[in-house]
C-alpha cells in the first residue's frame, strides 16, 4: 500500500522504511494511551501548563523569525506549529527553503522538517517536547536565521 503526505518520508528510494509498514495503522497508533499516561503523570493542570507552554514557543518562533527580513510565516501559528518559508536575495524561494531544512538540521540545535504547503516548500517548526524551554528556543531561531543568511 502507497500512502503519500508531504510530512512523510519519500520512500521510493528503497534505502528509506516505509514508516506504514513500521506503525500499525500509521496515525491511529494507540493515542489514548499517551493521553492517560500524560494525565495520570501530570494532571489536568499539568498538562494545561504544557500545552500553554509550548504554544507560548511557537509564538515565540513565529514572531522572531517573521521580524527577518526574507522569513514568511505561512499559517497563523495557534497551537504549537509554525509553517516558514525562506525568500533569499536571488534565486529560487523554494530551494532556498529546502537549504536552509537541510542546514538546520545538519547543525543539529533543533530537528525540523520540511514540507509542501499550498505548492509551496515551507519549513515546520512543531513544538511538542516537554522539556523544550525559552533557551532552546532562542538557540534554535538563532540556527534557523543563520542558516537563512548563509
Amino acid at each position: 500500500m502507497s500512502i503519500h503526505a508531504s510530512y512523510l518520508p519519500d520512500t521510493t528510494d528503497d534505502r528509506l522504511r516505509n514508516p506504514f509498514d513500521w506503525t500499525p495503522e500509521l496515525s491511529r497508533r494507540a493515542r489514548g494511551f499517551a493521553l492517560y499516561a500524560a494525565l495520570a503523570e501530570m494532571g489536568k493542570s499539568g498538562v494545561e501548563s504544557l500545552i500553554d507552554r509550548t504554544v507560548s514557543h511557537a509564538r515565540r518562533f513565529r514572531d522572531r523569525l517573521a521580524a527577518v527580513p526574507g522569513v514568511a510565516i505561512l499559517n497563523e501559528a495557534e497551537l504549537n506549529q509554525v509553517l516558514v518559508r525562506f525568500t533569499p536575495a536571488s534565486g529560487d524561494a523554494d530551494e532556498h527553503t529546502r537549504r536552509v531544512v537541510r542546514a538546520v538540521q545538519e547543525e543539529g540545535t533543533c530537528y525540523l522538517t520540511g514540507t509542501t504547503w499550498r505548492g509551496l516548500a515551507a519549513m515546520r517548526i512543531s513544538v511538542s517536547n516537554a522539556t523544550t524551554d525559552e533557551e532552546d528556543v532562542e538557540r534554535s531561531i538563532d540556527s534557523i536565521v543563520r542558516a537563512h543568511r548563509a
